[in-house]
């Protein structure tokens, strides 16, 4: 289940672009609800037991509906078995055959994704429409430039944005003939800017919800890249209802890349760890690469909605990451623990990672003030000594930028 509302949008956001709400189960989309995570699995539906593991997964990843193929008569008979047992609301995935669609309401899907590229029949259109509407169930118009109509790509002289919003009116001009409108929208392509650019037309054309993604982004780290950088974009715009990554990977990528999205730029609650770690520096006194990895790792599945910071040294280390709602540095073989800036206790090196994610779990179990309460005195006394120490043995510049600027400034002396 969704959150009630969208959280305030960060400043320097566009205002959210005023959309109808829709339905998706119990999930809204559009209007003031908060934006969606979407993702599809993989499998093949009519497995049903493999369908329903990777759906469990990919809700506990975050994502908040799932998309599932519905190509045979098997599928549709597998999400007959499936959408009861499903932990969020499944919508069925349509292509050319428009008596699937039919079977998946049949089934109890939560809503229909159809291409109109691929169904092209309006008699079958509207047949479809006509029985979602009398099942209350929504509909998503799912234009993809690589399966546009030939005619409309002929009349647009290929594929542009104008070519993509007009596949999309037509469909819905079909569903107005028999009196349907519980839509949300997509025009994905694969290429970032043709992407943005449709969506951006279609945002002001249109007031139904919008779906976003970027079709065929590819494997990460490339595919997420793009992905992020179309998302990013509209989003900050105020426009798109509810997202999908499209990564060439294990779907749960996609979930998990979609809410940490989504949370990075205050769109949605925290739901999970946000772990950041300096780049590190001659003050480092532990690879910080892998310590950041481990962490990460360690907390992944947790559920914690904090920021975590790993840091490499402990002269700069809480300072820089006082922002953070608890963080660990290193210092003379041991991890200094602190909570919003404020050094709790100190452990060995090598029991940093542990002693990072109990302090995690026992933050959210008992909050900041009685963490901040149950400091190691000791501990506090021993991390400002050491801190001291280092930062007079290291000096304030222990990466010679001083003596680096000197030689610039005296290089034509």
């Amino acid at each position: 289940m969704s959150e009630p509302a969208e959280p305030d949008r960060p400043r320097g956001w566009a205002p959210r672009r005023a959309t109808r709400q829709i339905r998706v189960g119990p999930v809204a989309v559009g209007g003031a609800a908060p934006i969606s995570v979407q993702s599809m699995t993989t499998t093949r539906t009519g497995d049903v037991d493999a369908t329903l593991a990777q759906i469990y997964a990919l809700a506990g990843a975050g994502a908040d509906i799932v998309r599932c193929t519905c190509n045979d008569e098997e599928a549709a008979e597998g999400l007959a078995r499936i959408v009861p047992r499903s932990p969020v609301p499944i919508v069925a995935d349509i292509h050319f055959q428009y008596r699937l669609a039919l079977a998946a309401l049949e089934a109890g899907v939560a809503c229909l994704r159809l291409n109109p590229g691929n169904i092209r029949r309006p008699e079958h259109i509207k047949a479809v429409a006509t029985e979602a509407k009398a099942r209350g169930v929504p509909v998503r118009i799912g234009v993809n430039a690589g399966s546009l109509d030939p005619d409309i790509e002929d009349r647009f002289g290929g594929l542009t944005p104008e070519a993509l919003v007009a596949s999309a009116q037509r469909e819905l001009a079909h569903f107005a003939e028999v009196g349907f409108d519980d839509v949300k929208i997509s025009v994905k392509a694969s290429n970032v800017a043709l992407m943005v650019e449709a969506y951006r037309l279609l945002a002001d054309t249109v007031d139904h919800p919008l779906h976003l993604g970027l079709t065929e982004a590819g494997p990460p780290p490339g595919g997420l890249v793009k992905s992020s950088a179309a998302l990013a974009v509209l989003l900050a715009d105020g426009i798109g209802d509810t997202i999908r990554y499209s990564l060439t990977a294990d779907p749960v990528e996609e979930a998990r890349a979609g809410r940490q999205l989504l949370e990075s730029m205050g769109l949605r609650a925290r739901k999970g760890v946000d772990l950041i770690a300096c780049p590190s520096c001659g003050r480092a006194e532990v690879d910080v690469i892998r310590i950041a990895r481990e962490a990460e790792e360690a907390l992944a599945h947790r559920n914690l909605p904090l920021q975590v910071a790993v840091m490499g040294c402990v002269v700069n280390g809480p300072g820089e990451a006082r922002g953070a709602d608890l963080g660990i540095a290193a210092g003379r073989g041991k991890g200094h623990l602190f909570v919003r800036g404020q050094m709790v206790r100190v452990v060995p090196e090598a029991e940093m990672v542990a002693a990072l994610v109990e302090e995690a779990e026992r933050l959210v179990a008992e909050g900041v003030e009685a963490r901040l309460a149950a400091a190691d005195t000791n501990a506090v006394r021993e991390a400002a000594r050491v801190r001291e120490e280092l930062l007079a043995a290291q000096g304030e510049d222990p990466n010679l930028v001083s003596e680096r600027i000197d030689r610039i400034r005296h290089l034509d002396a």
